[in-house]
């Protein structure tokens, strides 16, 4: 019991723990001074503030870029020719590379938001996608759209989890475009009558020709993402590692020279193929050691003209 006759065990209203935070991290009060402001104790203002950054209430990003980082962003626009290049500082061999780039990915994508003309912004789904969308702050831009390069539904018929549209949503005021068809058809028939709904056509139709894309490089390896998220099969992902798949991009395979494979789960994929083109930014986000061949792959097939690492991930390459 706390001298604010509260337990550590309580629940803590947010606005509670935001205002907490607020006057930590903006106003750069001490926790005693916070405690002497809201009228509770010292212990209890630590926690309302460890709270904040728990519920995810509080970003933290790095503005000042690191010189290592920077010659590395050179290096790699020089050796593929990027429009963009950004390297986040590495967290250890041991740490999920996620969230390193997350917050750098945000700001990267908090810019194109910023434009004053409207764009058509297109989105892969996946964890990073996803986490990358947790650390954008809140904006209104109504004069962009957004729109999924890829279904939503699930296998068992539930929203993807891991669908970034209707989460950025929730941070972003735009129109937004969802893809209401399944990750992946039954079958090559099914794909074909999914993708002429008039609905689907225009989604898909907008995604094609969206002026920048954010997509997540999906491994291919055995613990890959359309795998363990259950999309396919144990013999499907089999088959498509024996036509030489190294990566996906929004569930489009490709080997190891950035092509997309012929048949396969590519024959009932409900989503937009992209590449990179002088009209178009695609920027590809991805880290970590197993993600190392997709994303060579990808550089090399100009699938992707942007690119959003970590250092190990970034010295690999070069």
């Amino acid at each position: 019991m706390t001298a604010d006759g509260l337990s550590d065990s309580d629940a803590t209203p947010l606005d509670d723990a935001a205002r907490a935070a607020w006057l930590y991290y903006v106003a750069g009060k001490t926790q005693d001074q916070i405690a002497k402001q809201l009228g509770i104790s010292r212990q209890r203002a630590q926690r309302l503030v460890s709270k904040a950054m728990a519920e995810g209430l509080v970003h933290v990003r790095l503005e000042h870029r690191i010189s290592r980082c920077m010659e590395l962003e050179s290096a790699l626009a020089a050796r593929f020719g990027l429009e963009l290049c950004r390297v986040a500082p590495g967290l250890g061999a041991a740490a999920d590379p996620v969230k390193s780039i997350a917050p750098v990915a945000a700001a990267e994508m908090e810019r194109i938001f910023q434009r004053p003309e409207p764009q058509v912004i297109a989105l892969s789904t996946g964890r990073t996608l996803r986490a990358t969308v947790e650390e954008l702050t809140r904006m209104v831009v109504e004069h962009h759209r957004i729109v999924s390069l890829i279904g939503n539904v699930a296998p068992d018929g539930s929203a993807s989890y891991y669908d970034v549209i209707i989460r950025i949503a929730d941070k972003i005021r735009a129109p937004h475009f969802p893809m209401p068809v399944p990750v992946i058809a039954d079958s090559s028939a099914d794909r074909e009558m999914f993708q002429a709904l008039p609905p689907v056509r225009r989604v898909s139709g907008m995604a094609a020709n969206a002026d920048v894309c954010f997509v997540g490089l999906g491994q291919m390896t055995d613990t890959a993402p359309l795998y363990t998220d259950g999309f396919i099969s144990r013999d499907e992902l089999a088959d498509m590692q024996g036509r030489g798949a190294v990566g996906e991009i929004a569930g489009w395979v490709f080997d190891s020279e950035g092509r997309y494979i012929s048949g396969g789960t590519n024959g009932r994929i409900c989503a937009v193929s992209v590449s990179a083109d002088s009209q178009k930014l695609v920027v590809g986000i991805g880290a970590g050691a197993e993600k190392r061949a997709t994303i060579a792959a990808a550089l090399k097939g100009r699938l992707i003209n942007g690119l959003i690492t970590d250092e190990r991930t970034a010295e690999s390459l070069i």
